[in-house]
């Protein structure tokens, strides 16, 4: 078993990990829909996607801020 501490750290570096590629993802949809390179799914779609990427960065977010405040206690 690890310590708390080290759990809290690899949950804090799982978590800012997940939000570094989830902007990555945001730039390249928003890049596609600027260009209107859609692929194989419809421009509908590639919005459906955007949108649900932006909610996704801001849960991981506010998992992020739980977990430093649990990092502080």
């Amino acid at each position: 078993m690890i310590s708390r501490c080290e759990l809290q750290n690899r949950a804090s570096n799982k978590a800012f990990a997940k939000i570094t590629m989830l902007k990555i993802d945001l730039k390249h949809l928003e890049e596609d829909i600027k260009l209107n390179n859609t692929g194989p799914i419809s421009m509908q779609e590639l919005e459906l996607l955007l949108k649900g990427t932006k909610i996704e960065l801001q849960v991981w977010r506010y998992i992020t801020e739980l977990i430093e405040k649990s990092n502080k206690e």
